[in-house]
C-alpha cells in the first residue's frame, strides 16, 4: 500500500507482512532509522535492563558481520549508526551521506533482524553497561528522576530504571536477548522512517529485499496500566550540600487531546527559556535555586508532569511552596488573554526552531507512525496549539492541583 498523507509530502509504504515505512523525499544527507515499540516496561520479570542491553548488543555481531565491521560500515563513509532506549521504545538509527541510503537500510536490517549476541562480546558490553549504571547513580540530578518514577509507578513494569541494576544486567544472556527480539521486534511493532533522495519504487524494493521475509507474529504487549499510588513525600539524605527535588503527579496518556494544553502549560512553567514562570520566581527574583525545569513524560496509557529544582537544603520547603502555589494560581482562574497570547507565541516559535533540526524531525515521523498509526507533523501540532483557549490551561492546571504533587529529595 502506498498513500500520500493529506496536505503533506510524506509517503506511507506498507509491506505484506505489516512492516511500515514513513518516507519523505529530500536531497542531501539521508536520515533512516527503525523505531520499535519495546522498552524497559516490556521486560520479563527479573530481567531489568534487558531492553537497553539488547540495544547495546545489537551492534556486537550478526550472521554476516563482526562488531568492528558493524561500527565501521557507516563511519567509513562519514555516516553514523546509533541507538537509544526508553520505557516504551527502542530506536536504531543512521545518518548517511547522499548516495548511501541502501547501505543504511541494509545495515539496519542486519543489526535488527540478524544479530546473534555472541557470548564474548556480551561479557565485554556487560561491564560497559554496569559502568554506565554506576556513573548515572553518582549524579543525583539524574538519579532523582529514576527514583521518583520508581515510587510514582511502584508495583508496575514502569517502576524501574531503564538501565537496570548491576545484578540484573550480570544475569542477562544471549538467549534472553534473542527471546526479547523474537517477542517484540516484529513487523507490526516496528516502523522505519526514511528521509532521503530516492523514489518510492526504489525504496520499496530495498524494504522488500531486507525486511519482507520477516513473519514473526505480533504478540499482545502484556502492558497493564499502573494504578495511581498514594501521594508520597520522601527524602534520601546522603549528607550532600546540594538538594535535588522532584515534584510531580500522574496524568493522562499521549493519546489524550488535553496533551497540547499540557505541553503549553509545561513550557510556561519551566521550559528551556530564562523567562519561564518558575525560573523567574525561584531563581531570578529570589535566588533560591541554581536550576529549575518542568517536563512531561506521556506514554501509551499514562503519563506524568515532573518539576525539578536544585537548591540548598534550607530552601527546599520554600521552593516547594512556591511551585505548588504557582499551580494553584493557574488553576484558580483563566490566564489573561495578553499573557496567553505571549506564551503561545513563544511556544510556537520554539516548535518552529526545533523543527529545523532535520534528524529530530525525521525521527518524529517514525515515532508518530508507531504511536498513532499516522503521521502527525509539525503543522498538526501548531494547528492544535493555535486552537487552544486560556480555559484549556486552567483545566489542565486544575487536574494537576487536584491530583496533588508527590515529592522526592536526594541530598
Amino acid at each position: 500500500m502506498e498513500t500520500t498523507m493529506e496536505n503533506t509530502d510524506f509517503e506511507i509504504i506498507e509491506l505484506a507482512n505489516g512492516f511500515r515505512c514513513v518516507f519523505r523525499r529530500s536531497t542531501g544527507v539521508a536520515y533512516c532509522g527503525i523505531v520499535t515499540g519495546a522498552g524497559s516496561r516490556d521486560e520479563p520479570e527479573g530481567q531489568q535492563g534487558l531492553a537497553h542491553f539488547v540495544e547495546h548488543t545489537l551492534f556486537k555481531g550478526t550472521r554476516r558481520r563482526r562488531s568492528w565491521h558493524i561500527s565501521s560500515r557507516m563511519e567509513s563513509v562519514g555516516g553514523e549508526l546509533n541507538a537509544y532506549t526508553t520505557k516504551e521504545e527502542t530506536m536504531v538509527y543512521t545518518v548517511a551521506p547522499r548516495g548511501y541510503l541502501h547501505r543504511a537500510v541494509e545495515l539496519l536490517a542486519d543489526v535488527v533482524c540478524d544479530s546473534i549476541f555472541p557470548a564474548a562480546e556480551l561479557e565485554r558490553e556487560r561491564e560497559v553497561v554496569i559502568d554506565e549504571i554506576n556513573s548515572y547513580l553518582d549524579s543525583p540530578a539524574d538519579a532523582v528522576y529514576d527514583e521518583f518514577e520508581d515510587l510514582l509507578y511502584a508495583g508496575s513494569a514502569l517502576g524501574h530504571n531503564i538501565l537496570g541494576r548491576p545484578e540484573s544486567v550480570r544475569s542477562l544472556s544471549g538467549e534472553d536477548c534473542r527471546a526479547f527480539i523474537k517477542a517484540h521486534y516484529t513487523p507490526r511493532n516496528m516502523v522505519i522512517y526514511c528521509v532521503a533522495d530516492s523514489s518510492v519504487r526504489q525504496l520499496r524494493a530495498m524494504l522488500e529485499r531486507h525486511f519482507g521475509h520477516l513473519d514473526f507474529p505480533t504478540q499482545d504487549s502484556g502492558r497493564q496500566t499502573p494504578v495511581i499510588n498514594p501521594t508520597f513525600h520522601t527524602v534520601h539524605d546522603h549528607s550532600r550540600h546540594q538538594a535535588h527535588t522532584l515534584m510531580g503527579c500522574r496524568l493522562f496518556s499521549r493519546h489524550d487531546q488535553r496533551r497540547f494544553a499540557l505541553f503549553l502549560l509545561n513550557n510556561y512553567l519551566g521550559g528551556p527559556c530564562m523567562n519561564s514562570l518558575l525560573n523567574r520566581e525561584l531563581r531570578e527574583k529570589r535566588g533560591l535555586v541554581y536550576a529549575v525545569d518542568s517536563s512531561v513524560a506521556l506514554m501509551s496509557d499514562c503519563g506524568a508532569i515532573q518539576i525539578y529544582f536544585g537548591c540548598d537544603r534550607e530552601h527546599i520547603g520554600k521552593c516547594s511552596h512556591i511551585v505548588t502555589h504557582a499551580i494553584e494560581d493557574l488553576a484558580a482562574k483563566p490566564m489573561k488573554p495578553q499573557l496567553f497570547e505571549r506564551i503561545r507565541r513563544q511556544y510556537l516559535g520554539q516548535i518552529e526552531v526545533a523543527s529545523s533540526h532535520a534528524e529530530s524531525r525525521a525521527m518524529a515521523l517514525g515515532k508518530s507512525m508507531l504511536y498513532y498509526g499516522r503521521v502527525l507533523g509539525v503543522a498538526d501540532t501548531i494547528a492544535e496549539i493555535r486552537r487552544l483557549e486560556p480555559a484549556a490551561l486552567t483545566e489542565v492546571a486544575s487536574l494537576i492541583a487536584e491530583r496533588q504533587f508527590s515529592t522526592l529529595t536526594l541530598m
